[in-house]
This record gives structure tokens, C-alpha cells and sequence, in this order.
């Protein structure tokens, strides 16, 4: 129990049509509100899911002593197509090849109008694939969104995160369990502990490697425990098709590939009216200070504050970081205390 509102559901969107063809059939959002809607509608903050989470995976991030404080403003958490909750390849027949963000946002964009009557964001704010979907938000809707947070994200995947997509997607296609289209004929536990090593490679830097962080910060006795238990065991739990679809999400984002912005990004850029804060990673191998820093220089209301931490990616998801988590409170509450532009 928290000692403030929380509430979550299921919005049902009917067929959902793909940007890039097929249809989402009888398509499902899973959501979750933290705090109250006020009467004027107008202190809501966005926060969207990252690759795998789940709402409740992301309510850490929530309190009045943590990032985002519900005792001010009213937090959406809509679950990401195919991340279990919502509709995703798992789950939906026929599933189309790619759904991307834009999709997703398009969905929750309806989500808030129809179950809150809420057109205006206060805020969007996101982590990871999370955060492309806030930057997604804030260059869609460019009159109705007065901040985004863009958490070691980027608006567009740069080439150098692409390969390291393509490298996990290339390894679910090699299970023998794999039949092609995204989809399994059983579970590939083989491959889902490949998977699992691949990625403990790109989630931290290696820094943290070689300062030992791993043993003596997340108590493993040894580098294969770790492994193990913080990789091996995660992505054991989680459904193949799944993985493979967000993998392709993540793999197309960009916030210009659509009719709005025909694939220029600077001008999907120089669009967004909001006042937008970049806080990548400083040792993030997925989305890099250089990326932000390069489209800073297009936004009309662009900040770069880099988290200080050798915690690779993980650094702007800080749970038990009690560094890094200050860091992204003090950023956050202290930009949401300014004024919008």
C-alpha cells in the first residue's frame, strides 16, 4: 500500500493499425496513475515503460521523496506493446513485423484523452526506450507538451545501438526453437542465456567491471554468479517473441520517420515547443552524451546534464544508486519548479 492513490486498468483501443502495416488486433493497454487528477487537468506527467519493464517495474521512481512526486502531480505509466501486459507478440495473433514507438505513443496519446480527458502533459518523462517515447510525445505533440525528460534515451537510435540490436535480434533468429516472423515453437532457454550474457555486457560500462562493482556493491562472490543471477535469470523469465519485438521497436526508433517529419530530424528537432531536459549517462554505451549533445543544438529549449556515474545505462534507472538517484531528483524537481517556455 502506498499512502497515496494508485490505481491501474486496461484500455481497450480495438484493431490498432500499424504505422508500417498490419493491424494490432483487439489491441489492450495496460496502464497505472499514481496520485490525483486535478480539476484544471493539467498535472499530468507521462511516464512510459523501457525494454521488458513492466508499470509495477517502474513505480520505484515514484514517491514523494523519489523522482516524480504524487502527492503534486498525476503519473500515467502506460505498458509498452509486448511487454507482457499490454498487447505484444505473444499474445496477439498475427502480430504485425514492427510496431513503433510512434505507435506506442499514438496509443497512450487516446489512452488519456478517452479514460481522463487529458490533452496537455505537464511532463513527459522517461527512461531508455521510455525516454524515445517521451521525445516521441514532445515532437508529436508538439502544442501539448510542456517538458520531457529524456533518461538516457535519444530521438533517433544512432547506428553504433543499432548493431548492438541487430546482435541480439541475429541470436534469437539462431535458436533452433525459432520459426521465423519473431515467433517460437517453444522456449529457447539456450538462447535466452545467450541473450542474457550479451546484454550484461552493454547494461554497465566497463568501468564498472573494473572496479569490481558487481561483488562489492551487488554482493555477487564472483563475476559467473552475477551473471547468473542479475542476466541469465531475467531474461529467462521473459517470452522470446517479446524480446524480439521490442528489439525492432528500439531498433527503428526515430522521431522523424513519419508523414509529419518525412525523416528530417533536425526539423523534428527545432518543432518540439517543450522545455527539454537530455540526461544521459555519462558512461552509457547504448545512448551517448555525444547523441544528445547533437541534437541540443536543434532544440529550441535543450539542457544537457549528464548523470555522473560509472553505472553505464543503469544509471538512469537507480534503484538502490543512491548517488545517481539524488542526481536525477535534484535534475528533475528542479526543472519542473521552473517555468514552462
Amino acid at each position: 500500500m502506498t499512502p497515496w492513490p494508485v490505481q491501474e486498468g486496461v484500455f481497450e483501443l480495438g484493431d490498432w493499425p500499424a504505422e508500417r502495416g498490419g493491424v494490432i488486433r483487439s489491441a489492450r493497454l495496460a496502464w497505472q496513475t499514481h496520485g490525483t487528477l486535478n480539476a484544471a487537468r493539467d498535472n499530468v506527467i507521462v511516464y512510459p515503460t523501457s525494454y521488458t519493464a513492466t508499470h509495477d517495474g517502474q513505480s520505484w521512481a515514484i514517491g514523494p521523496d523519489s523522482i516524480l512526486d504524487p502527492e503534486r502531480y498525476f503519473i500515467v505509466i502506460p505498458d509498452m506493446f509486448s511487454n507482457g501486459l499490454s498487447s505484444g507478440a505473444a499474445n496477439t495473433p498475427d502480430y504485425p513485423a514492427v510496431v513503433t514507438l510512434r505507435d506506442n505513443v499514438l496509443a497512450q496519446e487516446r489512452l488519456l484523452r478517452e479514460v481522463f480527458g487529458v490533452t496537455h502533459l505537464a511532463a513527459a518523462y522517461g527512461f531508455s526506450m521510455g525516454a524515445m517515447q517521451a521525445y516521441h510525445w514532445a515532437a508529436l505533440f508538439p502544442e501539448r507538451v510542456q517538458r520531457a525528460f529524456v533518461v538516457c534515451g535519444s530521438a533517433r537510435t544512432a547506428p553504433h545501438n543499432r548493431v548492438f540490436l541487430s546482435g541480439l535480434l541475429r541470436t534469437l533468429e539462431a535458436a533452433p526453437e525459432y520459426i521465423g516472423n519473431g515467433q517460437f515453437s517453444a522456449v529457447p532457454h539456450g538462447t535466452l542465456r545467450a541473450f542474457g550474457h550479451i546484454y550484461a555486457g552493454w547494461g554497465l560500462s566497463q568501468d564498472f567491471y573494473r572496479q569490481d562493482l558487481f561483488r562489492t556493491v551487488l554482493g555477487a562472490p564472483d563475476l559467473e554468479t552475477y551473471l547468473q543471477t542479475d542476466w541469465e535469470a531475467s531474461f529467462a523469465a521473459r517470452d522470446a517473441a517479446n524480446l524480439y519485438a521490442q528489439a525492432l521497436t528500439w531498433f527503428h526508433g526515430d522521431i522523424s520517420a513519419n508523414a509529419l517529419y518525412g525523416g528530417d530530424l533536425a526539423a523534428a528537432l527545432g518543432a518540439i515547443q517543450a522545455r527539454v531536459l537530455l540526461l544521459p549517462g555519462e558512461t552509457d554505451l547504448y545512448f551517448r552524451v555525444a547523441d544528445n549533445a547533437a541534437e541540443r543544438a536543434h532544440l529550441k529549449h535543450g539542457e544537457l546534464n549528464p548523470i555522473p556515474s560509472v553505472w553505464g545505462h543503469r544509471a538512469g534507472s537507480p534503484a538502490g544508486l543512491p548517488q545517481e538517484l539524488a542526481f536525477l531528483k535534484g535534475a528533475v524537481r528542479g526543472a519542473l519548479a521552473t517555468e514552462s517556455p
